[in-house]
């Protein structure tokens, strides 16, 4: 559906502009943060709930001086790091602080048994940091590859495994706070609570004075000890005051799942959890759903690590899944539930009793289907995928123009049964269809979604809030376990507690946050209707995107995310667009337009990277390329047209130009590619920089009796010579397959086939059909009817002949050479001598690689290189993209800038890739040379001497 078509459907919106003097505030205290665009301002107004506030500005502090600034002008502030909490603490009409971008620290200590982060730092990067340690943190979000320590620590997340036990205020060491009053406290420090009574004195007497006076209150302390033996997000964590007796360790308890309304966490220091080596996880399936429920004290007893419910519409979406194994996809579901169960342990023979009393539990259990517990890494690893993007995944397949939200409960476990039906009963009673219940059933923590339009009729969510939170409340449970009370849950936070609780949490944040400038509406309201205020609804724009639910998974693979965009913005905006036509706002409906063209299509690396941590598998790389194809005139068709029919020409007219350019003076050369680009357009004009390689070699025919395989050389060896001191790629293909006795063919008219990603990523679709012809039928000539696999000697390029011959009959398969070296080349030569292994190599995998699967031959190869091999921290798709790295080259250096700090601190003898255009950007953003990972499997099996890695510094 196009913007103007769903104009009709989207309710008129109008943001109100930003506040000059807020922002005139904002910039006298900590000048160049803030960002007050409208595509700043929209792209920010989303975040993974069902609610929608637009912000004054976005703001983006380095350190924790600045937020100490930015709290001493007394402007409302709300902190948004990762946008994956569900229940609307994230979103915000007054100052957003945007805590992802600078703060990403993260410091492993006491060889792994704590770990000292910063808020920005993804779940899972950590994680990968602690996995050396054989430790991790304790909380085990379904989110975990997407949401950060803020919110962790904001939101006291938990998850499949950890409980009550290992969640983030279990695990809490301490936290370096900055208040609202501008001041820095560090509750590990010795002085902590000294330097809290000298700088906040009303905050630590105050503390004190609330710590006596609920342990003083009998029918307090049974009431917070009932509520948080479950797992409880419901507003403040009042057990601070019964686990805790200083002033600085009650403060920073408090501050953990308080939504960012007491303090800012600057860093915090967190306790790890073995991460156990081995596994058994299996999927019990079971008639229905109260049988499920009833069989879960049995299978808790026998000490899982995790025990997750899925209901029968979770497991009709389930079955869907590309990852789904033979017992979803063939189960006939009908009033079906399951549970994902896993017992973890360190050792082989522990972990086997476990199995053998999880056998005889299944044994006594009325099943619809075999139990069977599995060790296999990969279906563990597909069960578990599943399971966390369950919910993305349901939600993206609801009805269009709805708006999916997911509430988040939990009841004692005996009463499990018994909510599932009271759930059941108001789903039917409301008409919420295609509903679904999952959850964490161990912890007797149900997650269940609906679907609503919410810009038609509130009254039934709101009559079905209510009778939920009867239900809730009536069997002794909590309106919020995980997810945080937010806005959702505010209204209701004095039912849960009662008074006297409820006075209590109202005095910690007046102690806090006297003049409530700390996230507000959040938490804590005396608004009874401020769950049904500002609620999101959905437009629907075009099919790319529309199942998109905003949830946020995409953004930390995204290499443009800190210059420009991420997935999810790119796509919120063009709803935005189609919501302010709505609006008839046509003004803003331009000027987001206007900046979506740089922010939005001429940055996007089209990598694909999103697609692999979608959950509902969008890839905005493809409505990226249809916008590009739609900005192209008749002209630049037809030129690029022409191209796909003279390839081999045009790339030796190109080839040419580069010999051309390295030989002419550097200076003269970058001054009349920034002239062209001044005078055309930067997104078609390339920027050569001295950096760059000349021209490389043109590719020819080589037939070949009797061929194992047919070789097709990129045109990227044309383009570019290889890199300083190599042979190049398909020099190295040839020797290595030579020496191993293997005959490769390259067929006639190799220099006019390409893989058709030039054509493909500009949106000039009449070119890709030209060149996909083409290799159609040279390939399934040459391969004598798909006999032989074809082998391609860049990562890009495989993926690209990939999708080429899709559509070939009979069937072409494409190999990587790395694949097909791994698999047929290797094990035919001689084992490298010890002395010429390299002696480290960090090695930069690519995005076509990870998308692929290349990781394991990737890896064998790289064993064959280097004694030790490194994929530095920070690594992900270098966003160089074919040309965007010579049209954007701003975008590359933004994509690379963490990964090149690993590289400089590394020390490494070589540096390696995949694919000649990211050895080229990669080699520009760390000063070192890369070379193809062939080119030195070539040098250490027995080729020409040569040094890799020199520096080009």
């Amino acid at each position: 559906m196009s913007l103007t078509d769903a104009e009709a459907q989207a309710r008129p919106r109008r943001p109100r502009p930003s506040d000059p003097a807020v922002l005139a505030a904002v910039e006298a205290a900590v000048p160049g943060i803030v960002r007050a665009r409208a595509s700043d301002r929209l792209g920010m107004a989303h975040d993974a709930s069902h609610y929608l506030l637009t912000p004054q500005a976005v703001l983006v502090p380095e350190s924790a001086a600045q937020v100490a600034a930015l709290m001493r002008t007394g402007l409302p502030l709300t902190f948004r790091s990762g946008g994956t909490s569900l229940s609307g603490q994230g979103v915000s009409e007054h100052l957003l602080v945007d805590t992802r971008r600078h703060f990403r620290g993260v410091e492993v200590l006491d060889g792994g048994a704590r770990v000292r982060v910063q808020p920005g730092a993804v779940l899972r990067q950590v994680n990968a940091r602690l996995a050396a340690y054989g430790r991790k943190l304790g909380p085990d979000p379904a989110s975990e590859s997407a949401c950060t320590i803020g919110g962790v620590v904001a939101n006291n997340s938990s998850g499949m495994t950890c409980g009550t036990h290992a969640n983030t205020y279990r695990t809490l060491e301490s936290l370096v706070l900055v208040l609202p009053s501008g001041t820095v406290v560090d509750t590990g420090a010795p002085d902590a609570d000294a330097r809290l009574r000298a700088l906040e004195p009303a905050l630590a007497e105050g503390l004190v004075r609330l710590r006596d006076r609920v342990r003083g209150n009998p029918d307090s302390v049974r009431r917070i000890e009932a509520q948080f033996s479950l797992k409880n997000t419901m507003g403040y964590g009042l057990n601070s005051f019964l686990d805790h007796d200083s002033p600085a360790q009650i403060l920073a308890h408090l501050v953990v799942g308080s939504e960012g309304t007491l303090a800012f966490v600057a860093e915090a220091v967190l306790r790890t959890v073995p991460a156990h080596r081995l596994a058994a996880t299996g999927l019990v399936v079971f008639p229905a759903l109260r049988e499920a429920m009833a069989a879960v004290p049995e299978i808790v007893a026998a000490g899982p690590a995790a025990v997750e419910l899925l209901d029968a519409e979770s497991l009709r979406v389930a079955a869907t899944d590309p990852y789904a194994d033979d017992v979803l996809r063939t189960l006939e579901v009908r009033d079906h539930a399951a549970l994902l169960v896993e017992w973890q342990e360190s050792e082989p023979e522990p972990l086997a009793v476990r199995e053998r009393e999880a056998a005889r539990v299944f044994a006594r259990l009325d099943l619809a289907a075999p139990a069977r517990l599995s060790g296999d890494t990969a279906g563990r690893a597909a069960l578990w995928r599943i399971r966390k993007n369950l919910y993305a995944a349901v939600a993206g397949a609801r009805p269009s123009g709805t708006t999916a939200l997911l509430e988040d409960v939990a009841v004692p476990v005996p009463a499990l049964a018994d909510l599932c039906d009271d759930l059941a009963e108001l789903f039917a009673a409301h008409g919420y269809e295609r509903s679904v219940i999952f959850g964490h059933a161990k912890d007797g923590n149900l997650h269940f979604m609906l679907n609503e339009r919410f810009d038609t009729d509130l009254d039934r969510y709101e009559e079905f809030t209510e009778e939920m939170v009867a239900a809730v409340l009536g069997r002794g449970g909590t309106l919020k376990a995980e997810h945080g009370t937010g806005r959702v849950m505010a209204p209701f936070v004095r039912r849960q507690y009662g008074d006297e609780l409820y006075d209590v949490m109202r005095e910690v944040k007046r102690l806090c946050d006297p003049a409530g400038t700390l996230n507000p509406g959040v938490v804590l309201t005396d608004d009874p209707r401020a769950h049904l205020r500002d609620l999101k609804t959905v437009v629907s724009v075009e099919p790319e995107v529309d199942r998109c639910v905003e949830c946020g998974y995409c953004e930390p693979v995204c290499p443009s995310r800190d210059l420009t965009t991420t997935p999810r913005q790119r796509i919120v905006l063009r709803r935005e667009i189609a919501a302010a036509r709505a609006a008839g706002d046509h003004a803003l409906a331009r000027r987001l337009e206007e900046e979506y063209d740089y922010d939005a299509v001429d940055t996007c690396a089209v990598d694909g990277m999103c697609a692999t941590a979608c959950p509902v598998l969008i890839n905005t790389g493809d409505l990226t390329k249809r916008l590009r194809g739609e900005r192209h005139g008749r002209a630049a068709r037809a030129g690029w047209k022409t191209a796909a029919r003279h390839w081999g020409a045009v790339t030796r007219a190109m080839d040419l130009a580069m010999d051309a350019a390295a030989a002419a003076p550097a200076g003269l050369v970058e001054g009349a590619s920034r002239a062209a680009r001044a005078v055309g357009d930067p997104d078609t004009v390339p920027q050569w920089s001295r950096d760059l390689p000349r021209g490389g070699t043109p590719r020819r025919a080589a037939p070949t009796r009797d061929a194992d395989a047919v070789y097709v050389p990129s045109c990227l060896n044309t383009l570019f010579a290889p890199a300083d001191g190599g042979p190049g790629v398909m020099a190295a293909v040839r020797r290595l397959a030579e020496r191993a006795g293997v005959r490769l063919h390259v067929p006639e008219g190799v220099e006019n086939l390409c893989c058709g990603t030039p054509w493909s990523s500009k949106g000039f679709g009449e070119g890709y059909e030209v060149m996909g012809r083409r290799v159609r039928e040279t390939l399934l000539s040459a391969t004598g009817g798909g006999r032989l696999p074809v082998v391609s000697d860049a990562a890009s390029c495989t993926e690209g002949f990939e999708r080429l011959v899709a559509a070939a009959s009979p069937a072409v398969r494409v190999l990587d050479a790395v694949t097909f070296v791994a698999e047929h080349v290797l094990p035919r030569l001689p084992q490298p001598a010890e002395g010429r292994r390299v002696a480290s190599l960090a090695l930069h995998p690519t995005c076509s690689s990870a998308r692929l699967g290349l990781d394991a031959a990737i890896a064998e190869v790289a064993g064959a290189v280097a004694k030790e091999v490194v994929v530095p921290e920070g690594w992900q798709c270098c966003a160089f993209a074919g040309d965007r790295g010579m049209l954007h080259p701003e975008l590359t250096a933004s994509a690379t800038r963490a990964e090149a700090a690993s590289v400089a601190e590394g020390g490494f003898a070589a540096h390696a890739s995949v694919n000649r255009t990211c050895e080229i950007g990669m080699t520009r953003a760390t000063g070192e040379t890369y070379h193809h990972l062939l080119e030195l499997l070539d040098q250490v099996t027995g080729g020409d001497a040569w040094t890799p890695g020199s520096s080009q510094r």
